[in-house]
């Protein structure tokens, strides 16, 4: 599928610095974005927007602050913050505290939070994976299922693209990562292009949970709301009422405002969701296609095969013969 693009301008990009980040994958990601913005002008994407790559790190007073930009201070909102990862053992409980309030407060505002390796336990302190999948490093994958044992640890999966929260798993990971947000906002030729261009394993294949970049920097809090609550739910039984109730919104008001702000309705978002979770389902389970369509709330099998196709443009069973791994268990 086609990946969407953002309108011309530039994309902020952050870089979480804390003790004990991996310099290599700070100095690395802002290495990738930079040809990533060669890539994209020598091919000619003029309508494309450039990347800024910003650097932050939380203060004592467990305030988010800029330290730097290649470009000067930020003039866009924060898109993504990427938590890099650690040479060191995972991070101490008053590190992991002091991050919670400002990393809530940025995924409240719309920014994509992306983490490779242990920097999903900072994620996790946050209790925004409560009930959602996430990927690490499989040496630390016991001990996160350990302290957050509602988060569900999927550390066979190198990465997992939940719309609104990235996580991925080896220590050199950050290529992945980064090459997957480049193909969600620049599109799969840049992606392409950078890797090759950075001898790395280019993007040849979607990757779980990456069919669907939902738009999140529209600035309606009300339906930025919602559409967390729909992520961390898998929208398995979301209904107009209990969406336009999350909102605060009579029904009529939140259809109107939902559509503005995403470009769909609830009821194509929320097959959009399911169909993402579906598809990861079909990569890394054996589960029959009824019982995924049972999983991800659709009650008539038959009506989630026909959503599926039409969405990816495959049955749920040719999906999975082309995208399922070996060890799928």
């Amino acid at each position: 599928m086609t990946a969407k693009t953002d309108s011309p301008g530039s994309l902020e990009i952050g870089l979480l610095h804390y003790p004990g980040a991996q310099r290599a994958a700070l100095h690395g990601l802002s290495d990738l974005f930079s040809v990533a913005n060669r890539v994209a002008a020598e091919l000619g994407a003029a309508g494309l927007p450039q990347i800024r790559v910003s650097h932050w790190q939380v203060d004592e007073a467990g305030q988010l602050q800029f330290i730097e930009d290649s470009l000067g201070p930020p003039s866009q909102p924060l898109r993504v913050l990427i938590i890099p990862p650690s040479l060191e053992s995972t991070p101490l409980p008053d590190l992991l505290e002091r991050h919670k309030q400002p990393l809530c407060q940025r995924h409240g505002q719309g920014t994509v939070l992306a983490s490779v390796c242990i920097g999903v336990f900072f994620i996790a302190a946050s209790g925004l994976l409560d009930g959602r999948a996430a990927s690490t490093h499989w040496n630390y994958a016991q001990s996160l299922a350990e302290r957050y044992p509602k988060v569900h640890v999927e550390a066979n999966q190198p990465l997992l693209d939940d719309g609104d929260i990235m996580t991925s798993a080896g220590l050199m990971a950050w290529t992945e990562l980064g090459l997957r947000l480049l193909e969600r906002y620049l599109g799969a030729s840049v992606a392409w292009e950078t890797a090759r261009y950075m001898s790395v394993e280019p993007v040849t294949r979607p990757l779980p949970g990456a069919l669907f970049s939902p738009r999140l920097d529209h600035g309606d809090e009300a339906v930025l709301k919602v559409q967390h609550w729909l992520q961390a739910d898998g929208a398995q039984d979301a209904d107009l009422t209990g969406m336009a109730a999350c909102a605060g919104l009579e029904a009529r008001t939140f259809l109107r405002r939902f559509r503005a702000a995403t470009g769909l309705k609830p009821t194509e978002y929320c097959q959009q969701v399911r169909v993402g979770r579906a598809c990861r389902m079909l990569e890394f389970t054996r589960r029959t296609v009824e019982q995924i369509a049972w999983g991800v709330g659709y009650q008539d099998p038959g009506a989630f095969r026909k959503v599926f196709q039409r969405i990816t443009g495959l049955t749920p069973s040719e999906y999975r013969q082309r995208f399922a791994l070996p060890c799928s268990g």
